[in-house]
């Protein structure tokens, strides 16, 4: 699962983060303190050096107008480790870092000041070891692995770089995007949605608390509840190849992990489940796409957005 979590990664988990009010605040209101899956954490200044672990919080960052020096690549973005929707947004190229197995010697010798690990999976022991280095923003509480809603993660970390008011304006300009989007296509609202990825010759579907399926929520859709029942706790779960069509609803999105979208067409199993006899499946082929659809991120989401909302209205049941 954590291989899965590298290679891939709800709002019924809850979208407060904790401390979400306030204003902007610059350096002589420091010290700031944000309540975390680990208790409260305090920021004593305006961080000047940050490194950026956590699913897409280099992204988020970035979109605060903060440049990580250091971050983890989990969509194996190469380069800056971030989408080409962010990677403009670097002056200085950061260091990588690692994903799932942190290199803590190397990020301790970039002497942060704030290290953001906001969308992790939750490690006590990860949590305890990086805030031995410096201030460490986790989770929020109440949150499965890596289930930290966008909105949960532009707050944390907003209020931890002393810009709420720039990560309130994020959500709101997010939030209009998305609205704008429902109403060019009121035929996805209600809609159930299975969402599922292919991986080393295996199937799953993402549950309630993840990102992708969020993404879905945030058009008005709903995911489809025999999948939720099959797992908790987590933003995954593995099918097997009988039990394919409980991806079948009123839409069905599968992308590849790291693999060829070649193989779920010619897969005659996935060809026979309902959505696809009735054409509701949408494959993902394009991998740019499957990486902002799978980002979590502000940017990410927007430029997904952009690319599948139309082939979601075509395909979906009764368009």
């Amino acid at each position: 699962m954590l291989l899965l979590a590298t290679a891939v990664s709800a709002c019924g988990q809850g979208e407060s983060p904790g401390d979400s009010a306030g204003k902007d605040v610059g350096d002589s209101a420091f010290p700031v303190t944000v309540s975390t899956k680990f208790g409260e954490v305090t920021v004593p200044e305006k961080p000047r050096r940050v490194v950026a672990l956590g699913w897409s919080d280099a992204e988020t960052a970035l979109d605060l107008g903060v440049q990580p020096i250091g971050v983890s690549d989990w969509l194996d973005f190469g380069g800056n480790g971030v989408g080409p929707w962010a990677a403009g947004e670097y002056t200085e190229p950061p260091e990588l870092v690692g994903t799932n197995e942190v290199d803590y010697e190397k990020v301790a010798s970039l002497d942060p000041d704030l290290i953001l690990n906001t969308r992790s999976d939750g490690s006590r022991e990860k949590y305890e070891t990086l805030s031995k280095i410096a201030p460490t923003i986790g989770p929020p509480p109440e949150t499965v692995p890596y289930g930290t809603s966008w909105r949960q993660q532009l707050t944390l970390v907003s209020r931890a770089l002393g810009e709420h008011e720039r990560g309130r304006d994020r959500i709101a300009e997010v939030e209009r995007t998305f609205s704008e989007a429902l109403e060019q296509y009121p035929e996805l609202e209600g809609r159930t949605v299975g969402v599922g990825g292919y991986y080393s010759g295996k199937y799953g579907a993402y549950l309630t608390g993840d990102s992708r399926v969020r993404f879905m929520r945030e058009l008005g859709m709903n995911n489809k509840s025999e999948i939720d029942e099959l797992g908790s706790g987590s933003f995954y779960v593995n099918i097997s190849r009988e039990r394919l069509r409980v991806l079948s609803a009123d839409l069905t999105v599968v992308f590849a992990i790291n693999g060829s979208p070649e193989e779920l067409r010619q897969d005659p199993l996935l060809n026979r489940i309902p959505a696809a006899q009735e054409g509701n499946l949408v494959i993902l082929d394009d991998p740019e796409v499957v990486k902002a659809f799978s980002s979590g991120s502000a940017g990410g989401m927007e430029y997904a957005l952009q690319q599948v909302a139309p082939a979601f209205a075509k395909h979906v049941a009764g368009s």
